[in-house]
């Protein structure tokens, strides 16, 4: 049976491996001359940066594709990294997060002054239930089908709600847990990896850090890309075809609008049996799918945050900094405020910063570094973005000479912009949305799109903007859970 995949971001790649493993025939049509979708590359002067996430959490879901493929998944290099993350603050604390508690502990007595690390490793142990108790019903299940409620896992999380705290806010339980509001912030931060506001998301959230602090951070050897590369070879040995400057313009249904027949790139047809968008739901449902009824409260539900990324190549090598890096804004509440309420960017932004050439000494010249400089910012309603761009620009430059003690401008060689508007016109992404749906609601992992058509037969979805959520991991349990029902529906 033929199958076409609409896009080769990192889902549509793992969809890929899968469904030709499975003996379906399955071309990919990306309407960009590369593959990864976000997770892509480029170099300028010398410089070589990843284009989009740089966290690199649970790579046996990506091992778990060279198993598929029948390939040695030792070829695929990456270290498990001792420091996850370095922190600044205004006041002048700075401390690393270690993925060992131990250690982790041992740095915030020391930094933060914190004597009793039992509530911390209480905490990490409740991130640990909360994920194992709903993982295997809200990530790597659908939640679209009744079958899927009826096992013991599904009962056992049932049981499990009263433990989950799911109508009070994650900054909420992280005040009534912790009294030093930087280890509250610090906790809150873990929002942001999936573009929601901790002020609002559900303290179900709080599992994230299990992720980082209980199971670790990792990087590939050859850099973020080496993911979307690897999986791209992955598919190629097994046969899928790639097709690219393939803008796919229309899926082509029956007269009864009930089956899917293909479809259209411009005035070019492609049959297939079955169709998979990797595409975003809104422009999939808006742009391809003109002549359905659309799920249009779906649609329209609160989207995720966007952000502004500099990519820069800095002529010096700064010490305190590693791999990850975080310069705190000193009111985060107000930061999420504007970005979620006001639609605008903070003047004091919580800055990231990413350097790949800490652990990838080519990615840079000698003496120099990469940096890609990133903050959260509103998703595209139509603000002056050049005007916001600048002035941020400066507040970022203004927070770094402050809290680094350098002068920051005369080390950029090379510069480049990443903003709402282009993430939108690369990606595909709604109104520039890094995840789709934002989770600011306790009921925000049942509106996402389920990964199926329950009108269309032969149609389906995967990515970050449908079940289960954005990001590598998700994303990667997205195209398993897209593959496992065209498996269902259609056996091998």
């Amino acid at each position: 049976m033929k199958i076409v995949i609409i896009g080769s971001g990192i889902a549509g790649l793992a969809s890929a491996v899968r469904l030709q493993a499975m003996g379906f025939k399955v071309t990919v049509l990306e309407a960009n001359a590369y593959f990864g979708g976000k997770l892509t590359e480029f170099t300028q002067k010398g410089f070589r940066f990843d284009a989009g996430p740089s966290l690199f959490t649970l790579p046996q879901l990506v091992l778990e594709l060279y198993d598929i493929a029948k390939q040695n998944k030792n070829s695929f290099e990456y270290l498990q990294l001792e420091k996850a993350c370095n922190y600044f603050y205004e006041d002048g604390t700075r401390f690393t997060a270690y993925h060992q508690p131990e250690k982790m502990a041992n740095e915030l007595n020391q930094k933060l002054g914190i004597t009793n690390p039992k509530p911390f490793f209480q905490y990490l142990k409740n991130a640990e239930f909360r994920y194992k108790t709903t993982t295997p019903i809200f990530i790597e299940s659908s939640l679209h089908k009744v079958k899927n409620f009826l096992n013991l896992a599904t009962l056992k999380g049932i049981l499990s709600i009263p433990k989950l705290n799911l109508f009070n806010s994650m900054n909420h339980e992280n005040e009534q847990i912790f009294a030093d509001k930087r280890l509250v912030q610090y906790f809150n931060r873990f929002a942001t990896y999936n573009g929601s506001n901790p002020y609002q998301s559900p303290a179900l959230l709080n599992m994230i850090p299990h992720l980082e602090s209980n199971i670790g951070t990792f990087f590939p050897k050859n850099g973020m890309h080496q993911i979307s590369q690897s999986i791209y070879q992955l598919a190629l040995g097994l046969g899928v075809k790639f097709e690219f400057n393939k803008k796919v313009s229309e899926i082509v249904l029956t007269e009864n609008n009930k089956q899917v027949k293909g479809v259209k790139v411009g005035e070019e047809f492609y049959e297939a049996d079955i169709v998979l968008s990797n595409m975003d739901i809104y422009p999939t449902y808006k742009k391809l799918l003109p002549q359905v009824k659309h799920p249009e409260k779906i649609l329209v539900q609160e989207k995720s945050s966007s952000a502004l990324i500099f990519y820069w190549g800095i002529n010096k090598k700064f010490e305190e900094l590693d791999l990850h890096n975080i310069l705190f804004t000193e009111n985060y509440q107000a930061e999420f405020d504007h970005i979620f309420s006001k639609k605008t960017i903070y003047a004091d932004p919580t800055i990231y910063i990413n350097i790949t050439s800490k652990y990838k000494p080519d990615d840079a010249p000698v003496g120099c570094e990469n940096w890609f400089l990133m903050i959260n910012t509103p998703n595209n309603q139509g603000q002056n973005w050049d005007e916001l761009i600048a002035e941020a620009r400066k507040n970022i430059v203004s927070k770094l000479n402050r809290l680094l003690k350098t002068d920051i401008e005369k080390h950029i060689v090379t510069e480049n912009i990443l903003d709402p508007r282009s993430i939108e016109s690369k990606t595909s992404s709604h109104l520039g949305a890094l995840y789709g749906n934002a989770s600011n609601n306790r009921y925000a992992a049942f509106l996402r799109h389920k990964n199926f058509s329950s009108d269309i037969k032969g149609l389906y979805f995967c990515g970050g903007s449908v079940h289960p959520g954005g990001g590598i991991p998700l994303c990667l349990n997205s195209a398993k859970i897209a593959a496992g029902l065209i498996k269902d529906d259609y056996g091998k």
